[in-house]
């Protein structure tokens, strides 16, 4: 076991039923920016498109945490993710806390985080469970989506399947780097 502190997170797909869902545990030194590439490993996302995180108080989540280039369409405080840490953001809140995570702005793919508890300590992002295969990437977001699953449209996606999902064949290791 390690010494270094951890949390374990949820993640959750808006706007999607039956529910695709995601947990891991992650090192609390880690920057935003490396949980942004983990939550893209455990959704199955391809790190295409831009990316940020939106907290505040209540339901006015104008503070954004994301890669430079955001900062002038942010209503609030804006935090380069390259900077802040979890230990950063969580700092001595108390547990659950929840954030959103927005990613593709053109299909606005929103996931709801919450960071659940401390955990054991981990040295690096770990999977620990989840539900359901991720949208295919470019689908069209949430609601085209649920018209698929529904019937009401063609999957264009040959050999998905909506119910599978495989926690082993998951990997949190860093995909390339988006251009910017």
């Amino acid at each position: 076991m390690s010494e270094q502190q951890s949390v374990v997170v949820k993640v959750f797909l808006y706007q999607i039923t039956p529910q695709i869902w995601r947990r891991f545990e992650i090192p609390l030194d880690i920057s935003f920016e490396r949980l942004s590439q983990v939550i893209q490993g455990a959704m199955g996302w391809e790190d295409k498109h831009p990316h940020e995180f939106r907290h505040g108080k209540g339901k006015r989540l104008v503070d954004v945490i994301g890669p430079v280039g955001l900062e002038d369409q942010t209503p609030g405080e804006f935090q380069d993710e390259k900077k802040v840490t979890i230990a950063d953001f969580i700092g001595r809140r108390r547990l659950p806390i929840r954030i959103l995570y927005r990613y593709d702005f053109a299909e606005d793919w929103i996931h709801e985080i919450v960071f659940e508890k401390k955990g054991d300590g981990v040295d690096e992002a770990r999977m620990l469970e989840g539900e359901r295969a991720c949208p295919p990437e470019d689908f069209g977001g949430a609601f085209q989506y649920m018209q698929a699953l529904s019937g009401e449209i063609a999957w264009d996606h040959p050999g998905y399947d909506p119910e599978a999902f495989d926690v082993g064949k998951v990997s949190l290791k860093p995909k390339r780097q988006r251009r910017r």
